[in-house]
Parts: structure tokens; sequence; C-alpha cells
């Protein structure tokens, strides 16, 4: 990964107690939730997730980015219990078509390689939704970010809810007020929004997603005026004017590869990649630019918020104990393998060109 000597960060932090109703699911107490859940039914679970990932991430990269950015949108509809991974089937529409996801989310594949791998070693043990959790703080680890204690027990939905996915996930285009809303559904506040949109200091994006930036902002038929001049030019040479839009480009153009908090000192130069990332900073006496600015100067704070945030968001609309079921393959419930299943988990969405397509506040 090319770590360039930025040191992890290994701050641990409790969970708290939360019940909230979002899009009409009851939360579960997160409580129910243990790092030891897995001790003496499948206790090689986090080093079997840590294989597959460090065997793939050293010959794609982006792909430590993808599965931080799955776990995301998955969490954001109807809790943290993989429906993302549903395929379409007679009774399913996947959550995989809705328009942030469409042609954009990438990693099903390597979710499907990493469940075979702990089924083998587990049988119906480990739920594909805690395999989304682990995955998500070991890419972090990988891209040398911050770790955590990842609290598992949590179970798969029986459903998927792609008018959620329409609706909860949030645009690349988005404004600050768009941007809290769609947090605040999720009981998460602005410091949440500002820390986890800090997940944009790795991976790509779509020229697509932003090219509007560059040539004719909110149609006045000139830039954005809170783009770097220079920045500026170098996207618009990777994004030709009226082009296919499928160039790809870093969210964050210091230290594309590396975790750290270079994301922020980013917009502080007006080289947000998206909308959404530059409203952050860009976005005259608003809270975010305190908060902004408190993780350019402070790193260390940068991971132990992320941290924070990350835990608070793998808790949200958890089911645990007898609800939803362990799926022996992740995008089929039990019983319901189409015949499309056994070529892994892309089947609906094979595009996956773009990891951080139009989710642009992670």
């Amino acid at each position: 990964m090319n770590p360039l000597g930025v040191i992890s960060s290994r701050a641990f932090f409790c969970c708290v107690v939360v019940f909230v109703l979002i899009g009409g699911v009851p939360f579960s107490s997160n409580a129910q939730l243990d790092p030891s859940f897995y001790s003496t039914s499948c206790p090689n679970v986090s080093s079997i997730v840590r294989g597959v990932l460090t065997n793939v991430s050293q010959t794609d990269p982006r792909m430590l980015a993808s599965l931080l950015r799955v776990h995301f949108h998955d969490c954001f509809v109807q809790g943290c219990d993989g429906s993302v991974l549903l395929n379409d089937t007679a009774t399913i529409v996947s959550e995989q078509t809705a328009p942030a996801n469409n042609n954009s989310i990438r990693g099903l594949d390597v979710v499907n390689q990493i469940k075979t791998a702990v089924e083998n070693a587990c049988p119906n043990t480990v739920s594909c939704a805690d395999i989304l959790a682990l995955s998500a703080e070991i890419s972090s680890d990988l891209s040398n970010g911050p770790t955590w204690q990842v609290s598992l027990g949590r179970r798969d939905s029986l459903t998927a809810n792609k008018t959620l996915a329409t609706q909860n996930l949030p645009g690349p285009n988005f404004n600050l007020t768009q941007l809290k809303s769609i947090f605040d559904i999720q009981n998460l506040n602005t410091t949440d929004l500002v820390a986890l949109s800090g997940g944009h200091t790795i991976g790509k994006g779509q020229c697509r997603f932003f090219v509007g930036r560059l040539y004719d902002f909110n149609s006045t038929g000139n830039p954005d005026p809170t783009l770097n001049s220079t920045y500026l030019q170098t996207l618009q040479s990777i994004c030709p004017n009226g082009g296919a839009g499928t160039n790809l480009t870093d969210l964050d153009p210091t230290t594309p590869n590396t975790f750290d908090s270079s994301y922020y000192s980013n917009l502080q130069d007006g080289k947000g990649l998206f909308t959404s990332d530059q409203e952050l900073f860009s976005t005259t006496g608003d809270d975010t630019v305190a908060i902004v600015n408190s993780f350019i100067n402070n790193q260390t704070l940068f991971f132990e918020n992320f941290v924070a945030s990350m835990i608070k968001m793998g808790n949200l609309g958890v089911l645990t104990g007898t609800q939803g079921e362990i799926r022996t393959q992740c995008n089929a419930v039990n019983g319901n393998s189409s015949s499309s299943s056994s070529s892994g988990l892309a089947s609906v969405v094979t595009k996956e060109s773009a990891e951080d397509g139009m989710a642009s506040s992670f």
C-alpha cells in the first residue's frame, strides 16, 4: 500500500446503548454485540477476513476504500444487516440498483470470497453483516488508518429496501443542509458527518459525479468558484467537457492510498473532489468548518472521531438474537439462492469502476 510512514491509531471506544427508530425499523440494543461474540464458535474469523483482504489489496488497493463504502451503504439502509448484498429475486428488489449503488458499488465479489473462506472454517456461524463490519475496520488498518474493536453478533436481514437506499444515501452534489439531514435521519450528528466524510482520504471517483463543477457549476456556465485553480486544471485534463465521464481520479490528490488527515487540508486548499466534500469547509459560518480545521491540525483527533463514528454507525439497526438469519450465501436469503448466485455476489452489479461514485459523504 506504500503507507508513507503514517502510524496507525489504536483507540478503543465503549459503545453507548441507543434506541432509535429509523426507516420504520426498530433498533436493537448494541449491548447485545460483543467483540468476543465468535471467540468460541469462530475464533479465527478476523484473521480469515484479514488474510483475504491483504491478498486482494496487493493487486487492487482501491478495494479497501470500496469495502469501507459497502459497510456505510449497508448501515444507512435499514441498519447494518447485510441488506445491500442481496440480489434481485422474485420477492426482493435489490438495493444494488438504487442510484447511489448502481454501476458504482464494488467489492461484492470480495465479500463472496471472504464468506466462502469463513464458511469453510465455521459453517453457518458468521453473518454477512459482521463480515462487512470486520472488512471496514481491517480496510482502514491496511490503509494505515485507525483500528478499533469491532463488536460482533449482527444477523442478516431477510429483506432489502431499494426505496430507502434511494432516500437515505447522500449524493456527490448534496449541499450541507442536505448532508446534515441525511445523517440526522440516522441519528448521526455533524461531527459524525465530518469524521465519516474523512473516509474519502482513500479511493477514487468517476468524472461524471463531479464534472459539472468543472465547467457549468449550478448552470452558471462557469466552474465552481471554490475549486483551487490549479486543481481545476488538473481535473479538466482528466475529465474533458462532454467526455464519457468514466475516467477515475483520486479522492485525495495528496496521499491517495494512505488513510490520513490530508483529506481535510485538501478542503482548506479548495481540493475537495465532490461538491459534498468541499461544502464541509466552504459553507461560511457553519460549524463544520471548525471541525475540519481541528482535524487538519490534529490527525489523532480525526482518527479518534472516525473510530467513534464508525462504531456508532456500525450499531445502527442491528439484528441480534433470533432476528433475521445467518446467510450461507451473502447475496441471497437461505433457501432462496438464485441460479446466478454461483457466479458470486456481483451478479447484479457488473460495472464496478467507481467505488466512491454517488456516496459523497463516505
